[in-house]
């Protein structure tokens, strides 16, 4: 079963959710979750917005589109489930986290849900995938939604702080009023950047700027599973 946008959610975005696409695009997830096994399972689609209310969002940390492998989705960008391997793109951004915040333990568990509950909305820019077909949901429309998420929180809050790693991230960017909010721009954290990620120090400088607007900083530390 696919759970729906969560209610405070739905306010949120009403003009956004009552226009045709969107009624498109939930018809298209729920023939291919029908017909095909899609990751995250139907239920955790959502997820992101489920531990995160729009009126409690401090970061935006913006993926691509979920893991494509058994198990491992779990509907928060970068996150897996507890008990699954680090991905290579995960396990860096512990190391920079190694040397970016003071005492920082590498967890065991991959599973973002602790940042997720302080505010850091951890944002797919296409929320569902077929097993083993990176992209293969790209044309459902996804990406009209989550522009419009990322646009809606920059037009409507201040002081939030956008993660944008990599360039398909970095393309995002024009949606963002970056008088009203901080925009970090990074390399992806994956190998393939070959290290240029590392020294970025994203999480400190998302705690300095939160706590220079008065904002509560974000506890990045994760209980080891």
């Amino acid at each position: 079963m696919i759970k729906s946008l969560p209610l405070h959610w739905q306010a949120f975005l009403q003009a956004e959710t009552d226009k045709a696409y969107f009624a498109e695009l939930q018809n298209a997830l729920l023939k291919a979750c029908a017909s095909k096994t899609v990751y995250p399972p139907a239920s955790l689609i959502y997820h992101a917005f489920e531990l995160c209310s729009p009126q409690h969002v401090k970061v935006v940390l913006i993926g691509q589109d979920p893991y494509h492998g058994p198990g491992q989705a779990n509907g928060l960008s970068f996150s897996v489930n507890d008990g699954m391997k680090l991905p290579p793109s995960l396990k860096n951004i512990f190391k920079e986290l190694k040397t970016d915040i003071p005492n920082f333990e590498f967890p065991l568990s991959g599973n973002l849900e602790g940042w997720a509950k302080q505010g850091v909305l951890l944002l797919n820019a296409v929320l569902s995938v077929e097993a083993g077909l990176p992209g293969s949901h790209k044309t459902f429309g996804w990406e009209n939604f989550t522009d419009a998420v990322i646009k809606q929180l920059s037009d409507q809050t201040t002081h939030l702080v956008f993660l944008l790693w990599g360039n398909y991230a970095r393309n995002k960017a024009p949606l963002i009023d970056s008088n009203k909010h901080l925009i970090l721009e990074a390399a992806h954290p994956s190998p393939l950047a070959r290290g240029a990620f590392f020294g970025s120090a994203p999480f400190s400088k998302t705690n300095k700027y939160l706590t220079g607007k008065g904002l509560e900083p974000i506890n990045w530390e994760l209980t080891s599973g």
